[in-house]
């Protein structure tokens, strides 16, 4: 499976990222559950077949420690970016997104509403 570089072109990220994809039925049922921690510099992008706020809600049962959570619509700009706390939370994006980023807690801060964001094989 490949990984893809992160950048973020609004402005440029503090440290690189790279991250897995997330596309089959498995992968988007387990996300980071039963993981014990997240190394900063890497996540998991979750892609849907299309845009929607239900679709791309996440829950954090089974979680042993707190993620970012960025979600990106269609055109791949930043709509919501939140701490998820394990055990807590079960979040819906406030602006419909075909894209989440669950990411170390700390890169919560490398994204703001608007940014535009790719990603390249590497």
């Amino acid at each position: 499976m490949p990984r893809y570089r992160l950048k973020n072109l609004t402005h440029p990220l503090r440290a690189p990222l790279q991250v897995q994809p997330c596309e089959t039925f498995r992968c988007r049922l387990l996300g980071l559950m039963g993981q014990r921690g997240l190394p900063h510099e890497s996540g998991l992008l979750f892609r849907w077949p299309r845009e929607g706020r239900l679709e791309t809600a996440i829950h954090m049962l089974f979680m042993r420690f707190p993620i970012a959570v960025i979600w990106l619509n269609g055109a791949q700009k930043v709509v919501d970016a939140r701490l998820a706390r394990p055990w807590v939370d079960f979040l819906v994006p406030r602006a419909p997104a075909r894209y989440v980023l669950e990411l170390h807690p700390a890169r919560l801060k490398d994204f703001t509403l608007g940014d535009h964001i790719a990603w390249y094989v590497i």
